[in-house]
């Protein structure tokens, strides 16, 4: 993912790509060495949500301290997986980033009624036209939804299935541009 993210949002930005915490084998066996990565299941949902918090938190903290990086110029990003979670903590802890990019990915099922604040950081959603793991039909719903919590949201409907849009580079940057003002 970080090689997609640099070319999204751009080299001139300091990126931190953080990997879920658990590993599995893609293909259910040791053999094949295809490892990837999650954030967790739904059995244990609460503890993966905390433990997505406390990495976040933490490494943004790092980076902050390190580069002297304001909160408000601190962007969550995600696809997939994450942007669940990333509405989750920009929900429980507003004032600890600027902005959200989320891609191909949903929005928490208690957004509207779960112990969520107001939202300011301006959010940027993108999703997929035929993505198989989020369907069109709920994706188209998400707007409306993230507007209940959030100030900003800007949505974007793009052709394709999973996958991380290409055609988004144009869109984060001009979003980037508004939010966090010229490079």
């Amino acid at each position: 993912m970080l090689r997609l993210s640099v070319a999204a949002v751009g080299e001139d930005c300091i990126v931190a790509s953080l990997r879920g915490p658990n590993q599995y084998y893609t293909s259910g066996s040791p053999a094949t060495e295809e490892v990837a990565y999650n954030w967790g299941t739904r059995p244990h949902g609460d503890l993966n949500i905390r433990l997505h918090h406390e990495i976040v938190h933490t490494a943004a903290a790092h980076l902050r301290r390190e580069f002297s990086i304001d909160v408000r110029r601190t962007i969550l990003m995600g696809f997939s997986q994450p942007v669940g979670l990333n509405y989750r903590f920009i929900g429980t802890h507003p004032g600890e980033a600027g902005g959200v990019i989320a891609i191909c990915g949903g929005v928490p099922k208690n957004w509207e009624d779960g112990p969520y604040q107001t939202v300011t950081a301006p959010i940027l959603h993108i999703c997929r036209s035929e993505d198989e793991f989020f369907p069109v039909e709920v994706v188209r719903g998400h707007p409306d939804r993230l507007r209940k919590r959030a100030t900003d949201v800007e949505f974007h409907l793009l052709p394709g299935g999973h996958r991380f849009p290409s055609k988004a580079r144009p869109i984060i940057h001009a979003w980037r541009e508004r939010v966090l003002g010229k490079r």
